[in-house]
């Protein structure tokens, strides 16, 4: 009898944890509660192969589109959240905001909704088409893959006054901190994100006062002399602010570490970029991703679930867009 009154007392504690773990996790919702791998499989099963088809064509037509479509995923994240936003066209829409002129990839997104549209009709979001691109443009330049959680929903407000805070090519560490901290991610994920620029390119306008003495003081000395002279060349004093130049010199086609091995011989394109190497809250992780036994790619994967859940919009909230360049 007492062995019996003993094991229901244990069960009843059993019970009660149980209740208590559950409770606790439920309490926690991990960042982007929502989303989930696989979000489509039953709905739009074929959804991920015809994303990646559509990137797969427009990169064949123009490789650019990879390190365009990537920074368009983390414009749209940073602001308001990843809710394809910056999709959407329009007087003062974030699409027409000065960090957002030269975005290039729209008209795979554009190509991939048609598609999707035919195939599954007003089931997949806008956003989840962009976070799935973006993957699969890493993936394209030779950048590791990784499964993307689906089940966003698209936003209906673009306003080109809300991308005024986004990360810019003259901000120190401590002003990309602020900006990345502000969503939740950490220095490391700054540091492993803004690697992505390993495929990317910038405009002269963005860094040609490094480059030439001014009133505002001479050229900027943490550039490598060599290095200079040959940015220099591409983007003359007076010359066409919109040419464009790789940020990762000598292998700007292929998403590898390549960019960090450049920020420690002062080959660094933007200001914001140098900074990483320059700045002691930043090195010892620039050194730690160049390294041989490096774990970017891995990184990389992990901040992109992270950044790419940033206040997703799910269940019942926001809208899945009939065409991605308006709201319905």
């Amino acid at each position: 009898m007492n062995f019996v009154r003993s094991l229901c007392v244990f069960i009843t504690f059993l019970s009660c944890l149980v209740i208590s773990v559950h409770g606790q996790a439920a309490a926690r919702p991990g960042p982007g509660s929502g989303t989930r791998i696989g979000f489509y499989s039953t709905t739009c099963p074929n959804a991920e192969t015809i994303v990646r088809n559509a990137v797969t064509a427009g990169f064949s037509s123009n490789p650019r589109i990879a390190p365009g479509i990537l920074r368009m995923h983390f414009h749209d994240c940073f602001v308001q959240g990843c809710d394809g936003s910056i999709l959407i066209t329009g007087t003062n829409t974030e699409r027409t905001a000065v960090p957002n002129l030269n975005l290039r990839g729209f008209e795979v997104i554009d190509n991939a909704k048609t598609q999707l549209e035919a195939a599954c009709p007003g089931v997949v979001s806008c956003a989840d088409i962009l976070a799935l691109a973006a993957r699969d443009s890493v993936v394209l330049t030779r950048g590791t893959s990784w499964p993307v959680p689906t089940g966003r929903r698209d936003g209906r407000v673009s306003l080109a006054s809300n991308a005024n805070n986004l990360p810019g090519p003259g901000d120190s560490v401590a002003v990309q901190q602020q900006k990345f901290s502000a969503l939740g991610l950490s220095t490391r994920e700054l540091v492993v994100l803004v690697g992505g620029h390993t495929i990317g390119t910038a405009g002269c306008a963005t860094f040609r006062n490094r480059l030439f003495n001014s009133t505002t003081g001479p050229a900027d000395p943490t550039i490598d002399p060599t290095f200079l002279a040959q940015l220099q060349t591409q983007c003359p004093q007076n010359g066409d602010a919109s040419v464009r130049v790789d940020l990762d010199t000598g292998s700007a086609t292929t998403f590898d570490t390549s960019y960090f091995n450049n920020l420690s011989r002062g080959r660094g394109v933007l200001q914001s970029d140098q900074v990483l190497w320059t700045d002691p809250a930043t090195r010892p992780i620039v050194q730690q991703l160049m390294s041989p036994r490096s774990t970017f790619n891995g990184d990389f994967a992990r901040a992109m679930v992270r950044m790419s859940n940033i206040g997703v919009l799910t269940g019942a909230s926001g809208e899945i867009r009939r065409v991605c360049s308006a709201v319905n």
